[in-house]
């Protein structure tokens, strides 16, 4: 397998000039293995889109080098690039039917008849669109439409596949079953593709790997579990899922990756996962919601008291008040639990493996 199929090398992309410059892309490097599907992920403006849009050729880098299966296509042409984009709106003829749509590549290069219908059958095979050829995009579901445009993209056997936003026409429902079935088309054929997206679901269920953008620059690239169980900084952390942050300070290293953290006159024992902490040094203390019980424990507890309750069905979700901070905690299955109420006093636990310490910063509001 290889491991710079994609390779992306101090990229920047700036925007404008004087008082109007804008740095969209700041030094990108990003290695995509051979059949890898990575996202991008991140909030509006922090890059992904235009990222992408280098490595499709529909932007030119202010600087860096962007390279495919080792050729280096920097500022080679759109066209000319091994690379097709699906786009979020589609972009299908409406006077063309499902077949004529996905041919239309191929036709345009000049394939034989013969070729263009054995590779769009074959492609609407795959895609699960067979017996929809002769009908127009109008008389289409938004899921089938949006398997027309990645069929089409297919046909022309890209070497890498980009995806911008796909799903964000589709609603909640239909975005579920249609990201998994790109997942397995994807699996299937072994394409390499980069997929762009702000959903953060969608990026923990299609991706081999995940990479957090914010701000033109990459904060983190790992698998969705790393990013999840163990981002670098408070930024993913808080991007990623829902997420606790108590403040507190190392008093005591116990071992090479134990030590001892003070939180409101409270003392707890933590492992660290990653990085290195001193003694003294002011940390966030990284506590899911699921990973917390209400219990009367008195291991690695902390007292607060229940400000609000939320029934959500097959999960409890508290508001846990807790001298200076506000602490959520999520109950799966809420029938096999004891029950508070509001204002009422709790025992806070949690298992050490499942907490994470992550390196202070000012955070702005």
């Amino acid at each position: 397998m290889k491991q710079d199929f994609l390779l992306l090398k101090d990229l920047v992309k700036i925007f404008g000039g004087g008082r109007e410059l804008t740095i969209a892309v700041d030094k990108v490097n990003l290695e995509v293995k051979e059949g890898e599907l990575v996202t991008l992920l991140g909030p509006s403006g922090c890059g992904k889109t235009t990222t992408l849009r280098m490595i499709s050729g529909f932007e030119l880098p202010t600087s860096g080098k962007i390279f495919i299966d080792g050729e280096d296509v920097t500022n080679t042409p759109p066209n000319q690039r091994p690379t097709t984009m699906v786009f979020q709106n589609y972009a299908l003829f409406p006077h063309m039917t499902v077949y004529e749509n996905i041919a239309y590549g191929l036709k345009i290069h000049g394939e034989k008849e013969k070729n263009i219908r054995t590779r769009t059958e074959k492609i609407m095979n795959l895609v699960g669109l067979k017996g929809l050829e002769s009908r127009s995009p109008a008389q289409l579901s938004g899921g089938q439409q949006q398997r027309v445009s990645l069929a089409r993209s297919l046909i022309m056997e890209p070497k890498v596949l980009l995806l911008d936003e796909p799903l964000s026409n589709l609603d909640a429902k239909m975005r579920v079953s249609t990201r998994l079935e790109i997942r397995k088309l994807q699996q299937r054929i072994g394409i390499t593709s980069i997929y762009v997206t702000h959903d953060q679901e969608e990026a923990m269920t299609l991706s081999d790997r995940i990479v957090i953008m914010n701000a033109g620059k990459i904060q983190q690239i790992g698998t969705p579990q790393e990013i999840y169980n163990y981002p670098k900084n408070y930024f993913v952390a808080d991007f990623i899922g829902k997420a606790n942050f108590l403040v507190g300070k190392i008093t005591k290293k116990l071992s090479e990756k134990a030590l001892e953290l003070e939180i409101n006159g409270n003392y707890l024992k933590i492992t660290i996962k990653q990085g290195s902490f001193k003694e003294g040094e002011k940390v966030f203390l990284l506590i899911r919601p699921e990973s917390i019980e209400l219990t009367s424990k008195k291991t690695n507890t902390l007292v607060g008291k229940v400000q609000q309750i939320v029934y959500l069905g097959s999960r409890l979700m508290y508001k846990i008040e807790m001298a200076d901070t506000i602490l959520t905690v999520e109950i799966g299955n809420p029938q096999e639990h004891k029950i508070f109420t509001e204002g009422e006093a709790v025992t806070v636990s949690f298992k050490e493996e499942n907490l994470h310490l992550l390196p202070y910063e000012e955070i702005s509001n």
